[in-house]
């Protein structure tokens, strides 16, 4: 596998029981790329994220995330990315400040450490005023901001949204995007999932996985050329129409 990767991973399988969740699935994602991980529910995207993110052991394969091997340093891993979903991001009942310390803290950064880096981020979110505001009064688009945010405090090399746009408006979205674009910029990786396949256009790689397989993978351009589609909607439904499982 090429070190120049930040995450490759080698026929990655993941069995519970006689269920194949993941079905050796091999691909790369090169620093600072965004690669879009596209599949229906039961695809088996999640079981494979979880698997990247050191939080599942692989049943067979092998693979790296951030230079740490995913069967034997699962905690190494832990430490060098970070992890944003729709539903668990942040808490709504501590305020701004507090959910910044606390992130920083699991990520296992200094007192030192977290104070500069909580000064940095108000100042770059303008969110100086919000120091003390629960996070469940703030709008939904500031509280996305600083959920992306507390992710990515500790400068991780690779950091997984799963689902991060998900029940907000079109504008926000696009806002958002640009947060995605910063990271990339300054060489962070980002392994995003999304139901929203315009979205997927915004990657510079995606790949579909169907029933635990992965089926389709390369930039948006090329297979809407391989596939003759006009959107990456129009190639996913052509990929994923004979699957077994999901909806």
């Amino acid at each position: 596998m090429d070190k120049g990767n930040a995450i490759s991973v080698r026929n990655l399988t993941k069995r519970f029981g006689s269920f194949t969740a993941v079905d050796h699935i091999s691909f790369d994602v090169a620093k600072g790329e965004i690669f879009g991980f596209l599949g229906a529910n039961g695809a088996g995207k999640t079981t494979a994220m979880r698997m990247l993110c050191g939080l599942s052991i692989p049943t067979e394969g092998d693979g790296s995330v951030a230079g740490c091997d995913i069967m034997t340093q699962a905690e190494s891993i832990k430490r060098r990315i970070g992890y944003m979903s729709q539903k668990f991001s942040l808490y709504s009942g501590l305020t701004v400040e507090e959910n910044i310390r606390l992130f920083s803290t699991i990520y296992g950064m200094t007192s030192k450490q977290i104070r500069e880096a909580s000064e940095r981020l108000f100042k770059e979110l303008g969110m100086q005023d919000m120091r003390r505001a629960y996070v469940k009064d703030i709008p939904v688009g500031w509280r996305q901001k600083l959920a992306f945010a507390v992710a990515t405090i500790h400068k991780p090399e690779v950091v997984f949204l799963d689902e991060p746009t998900g029940g907000v408006d079109p504008v926000t979205r696009r806002k958002f995007w640009e947060l995605i674009y910063k990271a990339s910029s300054e060489g962070m990786t980002v392994f995003v999932t999304t139901h929203y396949l315009d979205e997927a256009e915004y990657c510079n790689r995606i790949s579909i996985m169907v029933d635990g397989k992965l089926s389709a993978l390369d930039s948006p351009a090329a297979l809407k050329e391989k596939y003759h589609a006009a959107t990456i909607d129009e190639v996913f439904r052509i990929v994923a129409q004979n699957a077994q499982r999901g909806d």
